[in-house]
């Protein structure tokens, strides 16, 4: 009995190291407990006043340019349906003054027509000619001086120089081979090249939107004409090449930009036949922009030289200009083509001589 008993009272070595681990464990964990900080670590923040004002003036200045916006918007909207109609009204007025002339001119050869006839249908025509007049003048002052937009890649405005006034305005592009590029290896490889991928080439581009800046400076009030030439010359709009077209008109001349979007550059430069035709309009332009990168390559002789030499190019080049007739300003937009290095000084002799304005632009304008 004694003997069981002192079995029971004696250690087991192996429990009583068990237990010590156990108890030296948890009391580091009771003693990490009490070392660590038990503040929150999620203090408030401070809120500095003087941002938190001006966080909340700007919110109102945000919201005030919203308000700002809308009303502009509707704005633009009321003057945009004022502009139509007053376009509309002067369509309408132009093709009544047109029938009325046309009367006129019938009475003026009739020999039974009376004086008061003739006298009354003049003085509509003067009335029309006076409320034509009069809505072009509200046009120009509900829309500004531009009758189209131009939307380039930044915000810069370039100062060109340009003289972009006048009241007969003639754009000129040149639409031969060597606008496809600036080098003549990549003159050749794109000119071999399908339709679309010449008017995708970015020297062509170029010209295109040029074009499409040009359009969108002319005066309201003032009328136009855009010809495209290469070996060939032709208007971009259908009809005929002499007649003049209102720049009022904005789906003419939207039509106008985006047939000039499908020409395909192709063939020699023939200038001569240009003034020629410049000098034959009746009314005759009074500003004339020449869009080209070089001196002309062929003339109404009909020469076909597979090479033409620097000193050819500059004599056909002084042929030309003996056809353009005298006091019409010539503004020359001159773009980069390796190998003609007698064109600007040519071409800016010109723009001289005319009192117009000559540019070289940069890559990235307009």
């Amino acid at each position: 009995m004694a003997s069981t008993k002192s079995k029971r009272r004696s250690l087991n070595p192996i429990s009583l190291a068990f237990l010590d681990v156990m108890f030296c464990g948890f009391g580091a964990v009771i003693l990490i407990f009490l070392i660590l900080d038990h503040t929150s670590s999620q203090t408030p923040s401070e809120q500095n006043p003087d941002l938190a004002a001006e966080v909340n003036l700007l919110r109102e200045e945000v919201r005030d340019g919203e308000l700002g916006l809308v009303a502009l918007r509707n704005t633009f909207s009321d003057v945009s349906f004022e502009v139509v109609t007053a376009e509309g009204l002067a369509r309408q007025i132009q093709e009544q003054l047109q029938t009325f002339l046309q009367e006129l001119a019938a009475l003026e050869n009739s020999s039974v027509a009376s004086e008061e006839d003739i006298a009354k249908l003049r003085a509509d025509v003067q009335a029309l000619e006076e409320e034509l007049l009069r809505l072009q003048a509200s046009a120009f002052e509900q829309d500004g001086n531009s009758a189209r937009q131009f939307l380039g890649d930044g915000n810069r405005q370039y100062l060109s120089g340009l003289f972009l006034g006048g009241q007969r305005i003639l754009i000129l592009i040149d639409s031969s081979a060597s606008m496809l590029d600036s080098t003549l290896v990549n003159i050749i490889r794109t000119r071999n090249m399908s339709a679309e991928r010449k008017r995708q080439a970015p020297k062509w581009q170029r010209v295109v939107k040029t074009v499409d800046w040009i359009s969108t400076q002319l005066p309201i009030t003032s009328r136009y004409q855009i010809w495209e030439f290469n070996e060939e010359l032709e208007s971009v709009l259908s009809g005929d090449r002499d007649s003049w077209q209102e720049v009022a008109d904005r789906d003419q001349l939207n039509t106008a930009i985006d047939n000039v979007k499908q020409i395909v550059p192709e063939n020699g430069t023939n200038l001569e036949q240009v003034f020629k035709a410049v000098a034959n309009m009746s009314p005759r332009p009074d500003n004339i922009f020449l869009i080209t990168d070089g001196l002309p390559t062929l003339s109404d002789r009909g020469s076909r030289d597979a090479l033409v030499t620097p000193s050819q190019r500059i004599e056909l080049y002084e042929e030309a200009i003996e056809e353009l007739p005298q006091g019409i300003p010539v503004n020359v937009v001159l773009l980069p083509l390796e190998g003609d290095p007698s064109a600007a000084a040519a071409y800016w002799q010109l723009a001289q001589y005319t009192s117009g304005s000559f540019i070289s632009p940069s890559k990235d304008w307009p």
